[in-house]
């Protein structure tokens, strides 16, 4: 499924996307690795073992960036130029191994580019959530995004 262009936001707009995914210890693992990230809370059971929660917890990146990319084929693939921020990011529940994780995406706003002709500005908030209904990860993002027109024109 292609993304969307411009002007198929709509504001107040709920999308539901279809994927959900499993997190496993080896994408933990592996995302820590990649990145470097020595945290022991995410990489030491020992050490994970004797905090608030008793045992690793998810890297908060790893599940910002599964977020994300959930996101894709439902909102931008191949109809973006580019984010241009995220803000107000949040992680207000846990992450473990064996969670599973559904993402809904807001269109807050769409307004056409002042700079950019053919291309429009829209504000989505994405929202992780568990397999128990609890929101996981949450984070305002700014897209540039191709009109219907531009895209004609590629």
């Amino acid at each position: 499924m292609p993304g969307r262009y411009f002007e198929e936001f709509t504001p107040g707009e709920v999308i539901k996307h279809e994927i959900t995914r499993t997190i496993t210890e080896v994408d933990n693992i592996l995302f820590s690795s990649l990145t470097i990230n020595t945290q022991p809370l995410h990489i030491d059971y020992h050490f994970a073992a004797k905090s608030i929660h008793g045992k690793p917890l998810v890297n908060g990146m790893f599940t910002l960036s599964l977020m994300m990319g959930i996101t894709v084929p439902e909102t931008t693939l191949g109809t973006t130029e580019g984010n241009l921020g995220f803000s107000d990011i949040t992680f207000p529940a846990p992450v473990f191994y064996g969670d599973t994780i559904r993402v809904e995406t807001e269109v807050i706003e769409t307004r056409p580019s002042s700079s950019r002709p053919g291309l429009g500005i829209v504000q989505l908030e994405h929202r992780a959530i568990n397999q128990d209904g609890k929101v996981v990860v949450r984070c305002k993002r700014a897209g540039l995004m191709r009109g219907k027109a531009k895209a004609n024109a590629v």
